[in-house]
């Protein structure tokens, strides 16, 4: 047997095992084969992933071990391991974290059974001149294998979804796969119901990370093996081990979510963007909102834009009325919901309609605060304000989950005026159904709508008629695609807008678009009430009129003068280390000076680079850690340097044996 030395990444967390180990092996080994090897004393060996082959060895033949054997069943492609090399220099991730995306648990190989399609399949709808034009454009792309990038900016109700479906119909005819990206986890089944309508369900896989061990391997097979030419689901199934992509459609690109917070860190459409272009394939970003980076890539010739201005069918857009709740106030009206807003619900039910109402606040109350001292219940470990959950009698921290029970006096003073101050989802439908006690009310969010059969039970019924009002969040803004509502009501519009994130005025301004376009029936008129604290806020008054170029060259001129994204990068670097009880301060600081000092020194440091000073995370730090970070503002084009400068740093702490932790994020979110 022919042998020959390939670079394996080993299948260890360690930062001290992130490079490539040698180790000879068969002939017929390729990139992306799954291989056992001997490691160390372990009896079992260790399992790792071929990533190079033909290395010429930089030690000893005689040091070099032999693979033990080679798992192709579980093995992956030469272009996966391509991209997760690529998203290591892109985010600074280790090199194990980024093949594991693309890999799932599981030792057991389940049996697969094929399902039977005894269902007539549906036909494809006629097209509008915009959707039709769209199809077009697209499918030249894919149909020629042009490996296109386009922007599909389509309002709400403009028949998005049908364009992707005539894109992933020439996709599969041509034995190609596509991949469908989805905002959340909770609209995959219902999407996926709709495309197995037209193309089968024996030809589609649902991937997402709620998904059993199980049953995540049993798609991850279906698909790496062919039998499933359509991958759904939410930003984990942009690593589908699909091969011959020939479409992946990212819809609602703009939604926050596409962001990965947790390691490894990355940006579903720059992975998207890498495997189409690995595969000459066309790559679709749909949003009737685009985040302002898409749409200026667009303008900048990035990305192919394509615009899609009317809704489809007898559907019109809704009149949308402004409500200053200040003047609410001045009239003696002190709650949440405006004379405006209640008369209008009345009408709707009144006529047969339904009513959505959009709070972007879940729980009962958003804080417990005594009156007297002004003590504010937060979380020991994160130290965020704790959210008030009436139905579980309990203050809920909305970072890490945790519960508590509300003290009859105040920890602080020992009074006995502990008050439940703000507004969520919980006590938005309590007060509903106080005013309309006959009415039937369902809530929507992240309380309720915990798994697939909670989901699809509550749509289900607000489809059908038997819910009059859906009070939600942002979760009702995520693609949900509803036919009988005649009045939306945006309880708070402005809430978001004074969220600590430069980003703040984009997202106020795409959900309350969004949350708008789930008003409109068909042949028949709809409205938004649109309630806010800042009517003269001109993101406010932009999205009132869906004036979205009106706003992106607003917001656009503001980065310009700012330097934010899509001028620059914003980095955060991040220092986590356990406190030490002896010591006032822990190491976390001095390692985050010390580094920032060493990004200054740098003679390549790009022109116009802001390193800011390290300050505490008291946000997500606690009681048994410190965490530390620092935000740069990166000139376009030069993130790749830092990110390099990132990896030798942190290649010196281990050096030196630190116990201290070093994170870099690109692009986060909520951090200035």
């Amino acid at each position: 047997m022919f042998m020959k030395y390939v670079d394996v990444v080993i299948d260890n967390k360690s930062e001290y095992m992130d490079s490539f180990f040698t180790y000879l092996a068969p002939d017929d080994v390729n990139v992306g084969d799954k291989v056992n090897i001997p490691l160390a004393r372990r009896p079992k060996g260790a399992e790792g992933y071929v990533v190079s082959i033909d290395t010429f060895p930089s030690v000893a033949s005689e040091k070099i071990k032999e693979i033990n054997n080679i798992d192709k069943d579980r093995s992956l492609t030469p272009e996966i391991i391509d991209t997760a090399i690529w998203m290591r220099s892109r985010y600074g991730v280790k090199y194990i974290d980024a093949i594991k995306m693309f890999d799932v648990s599981g030792k057991r190989v389940p049996k697969i059974e094929k399902t039977q399609e005894g269902v007539i399949l549906e036909k494809e709808p006629i097209l509008s001149v915009e959707q039709h034009n769209a199809v077009k454009k697209i499918n030249d792309s894919i149909t020629n294998e042009l490996g296109k990038s386009f922007l599909l900016h389509g309002v709400t109700n403009s028949g998005k979804t049908e364009v992707y479906m005539r894109a992933v119909n020439n996709a599969i005819s041509r034995g190609k796969t596509a991949i469908v990206l989805l905002p959340e986890i909770a609209l995959s089944a219902q999407v996926a119901e709709r495309f197995a309508k037209r193309f089968g369900r024996d030809k589609i896989a649902i991937i997402h990370s709620k998904l059993k061990t199980s049953e995540r391997l049993i798609e991850w097979l279906r698909i790496r093996s062919g039998d499933a030419k359509i991958v759904i689901g939410a930003r984990t199934a942009v690593f589908a081990p699909a091969s011959d992509i020939g479409v992946i459609i990212i819809d609602e690109e703009h939604e926050s979510t596409y962001k990965s917070d947790h390691n490894p860190k990355f940006e579903t459409v720059d992975v998207a963007f890498r495997r189409s272009k690995y595969h000459n394939a066309t790559l679709i970003l749909g949003s009737a909102t685009p985040s302002i980076v898409s749409y200026n890539r667009a303008k900048e010739g990035i990305y192919e834009l394509i615009e899609m201005k009317d809704r489809i069918g007898a559907s019109v857009m809704p009149e949308v009325q402004i409500v200053d709740m200040r003047e609410e106030l001045r009239s003696g009206n002190s709650s949440i919901v405006s004379r405006k807003l209640l008369s209008s619900i009345e009408e709707t039910i009144k006529s047969g309609d339904q009513v959505i109402l959009f709070l972007n606040r879940r729980g009962f109350s958003t804080q417990v605060m005594c009156q007297d001292c002004g003590y504010i219940m937060t979380c020991p470990d994160c130290d965020i304000t704790l959210t008030y959950h009436k139905k579980e009698n309990a203050a809920i921290c909305h970072y890490c989950g945790r519960k508590f029970n509300v003290p009859s006096v105040c920890p602080e003073c020992a009074n006995d005026h502990l008050s439940f101050v703000g507004t969520g989802t919980e006590r938005l439908e309590e007060t509903i159904g106080e005013l309309l006690p006959k009415a039937k009310i369902e809530r929507f969010d992240l309380d309720t709508a915990k798994n697939n059969r909670e989901i699809n039970s509550t749509l289900k019924r607000f489809n059908s008629g038997k819910t009059n009002i859906l009070v939600g969040t942002q979760i009702l803004a995520k693609g949900l695609d509803f036919r009988n509502v005649g009045l939306v009501g945006i309880v708070l519009a402005d809430s978001s807008l004074n969220i600590p994130d430069y980003r703040s005025p984009e997202r106020t301004f795409q959900l309350i678009t969004q949350v708008s376009g789930r008003a409109g029936r068909e042949g028949g008129k709809s409205k938004v009430i649109l309630q806010t604290y800042q009517p003269e806020d001109q993101t406010i008054i932009m999205a009132s009129k869906r004036d979205y170029t009106g706003f992106y060259e607003q917001e656009l001129n503001h980065r310009k003068n700012m330097n934010y994204p899509p001028f620059s990068d914003i980095i955060s670097v991040t220092f986590v280390d356990k406190k030490d009880s002896k010591i006032e301060f822990s190491a976390t600081l001095d390692y985050a000076s010390d580094f920032r000092k060493y990004l200054l020194s740098m003679k390549n440091l790009p022109a116009h680079t802001t390193v800011y000073e390290p300050k505490f995370d008291l946000q997500r730090g606690g009681a048994d850690r410190n965490r530390v970070f620092f935000l740069i503002k990166a000139p376009k084009g030069s993130r790749g340097g830092f990110v390099s400068a990132y990896m030798r740093y942190r290649e010196l702490m281990m050096k030196h044996r630190s116990t201290c932790h070093i994170e870099l994020d690109i692009n986060p979110y909520g951090t200035i």
